[in-house]
């Protein structure tokens, strides 16, 4: 039977890379958010996963890391990564795997690391995502997670000056634009707890997200600033995005196997493989493997 999920934000046919990074002034986001990332990620894992990873920005963060798995809504984001990441060292660990975060294919105990950046604030039902995304991970895993943050300093004050209309203190999420939200910090930090995740650590971030500070301060100066901001900002964390590291309680067993990792995204049951497609051991549903990328948006028919 088929069930029902949220919208989704769907970037198939974008050209994300280049419309929105490459060449388009964001060094400074990319530079403060590889910083966060770096603190928060852990030393060693078995198995990564970037849960929509777009054209594989941030995957060289995780390169300490024996596999990686490079998943996405988006088959062409795939495809661009999977041309981006080619000439990574190790290119062959690579996974890569076309999903839906509210009925994700994976096995539980699949990965103990994972991280979700520029994504939740894509989500209708962020709660219902993170809980996908706790049932693959490992008990003793580290989740580093990516937000949009509403109570931030230019929202407050355009709120105080009467030039928007929503409360940033309010903890219902923000949907400025469809399917684009803002989030209050309080609002995202229950529903990691919910969804079985312990809170350890926040970062602020991009503090200078500004086209003035752009404009009149060298790139250098403003990450510089930014990093020191990080550090004295999250007593109280007022900066437009705030990275969170996320643990589950408990001692860390070993990932499955690559072969065990994928279930279906219908029964649950598991998968095995015949030539390019995975077969579920119930119902039979099946799912295609296109140069290379696993995809289980849709059932082959």
């Amino acid at each position: 039977m088929k069930t029902t999920t949220p919208e989704v934000c769907d970037y198939t046919g974008s050209t994300y890379r280049v419309d929105f990074w490459e060449g388009k002034g964001r060094e400074y986001e990319d530079a403060v958010e590889r910083i966060a990332l770096r603190e928060l990620l852990p030393a060693e894992g078995r198995r990564y996963i970037d849960f929509g990873a777009g054209f594989g920005r941030l995957i060289n963060e995780a390169a300490r890391y024996d596999e990686i798995v490079v998943m996405d809504y988006s088959a062409t984001m795939l495809q661009d990564a999977k041309q981006y990441l080619a000439k990574q060292p190790n290119a062959q660990r690579f996974i890569y795997v076309a999903a839906d975060l509210y009925k994700l294919p994976f096995a539980a105990n699949t990965f103990d690391v994972g991280m979700m950046c520029r994504v939740i604030h894509h989500l209708a039902d962020a709660p219902a995502a993170l809980k996908q995304i706790h049932a693959c991970l490992t008990p003793g895993s580290t989740f580093v997670l990516e937000f949009a943050n509403k109570r931030n300093l230019k929202a407050i004050l355009r709120y105080l000056l009467k030039q928007q209309d929503w409360n940033p203190y309010d903890l219902a999420p923000v949907e400025f634009v469809k399917l684009n939200f803002d989030f209050h910090p309080q609002y995202i930090y229950t529903a990691l707890k919910e969804a079985g995740f312990t809170t350890i650590r926040q970062i602020p971030i991009s503090w200078l997200r500004l086209g003035l500070f752009k404009r009149v301060l060298p790139l250098p100066l403003m990450v510089g600033l930014d990093r020191v901001l990080q550090f004295v900002g999250r007593m109280v964390p007022a900066s437009p995005s705030i990275f969170t590291q996320n643990r589950i309680p408990g001692d860390r067993p070993p990932v499955v196997s690559q072969d065990a990792m994928f279930k279906c995204p219908i029964t649950g049951a598991a998968l095995h493989r015949e030539g390019d497609t995975m077969v579920s051991t119930v119902g039979n549903p099946r799912w295609a493997i296109r140069d290379g990328i696993y995809d289980f948006k849709e059932p082959i028919q």
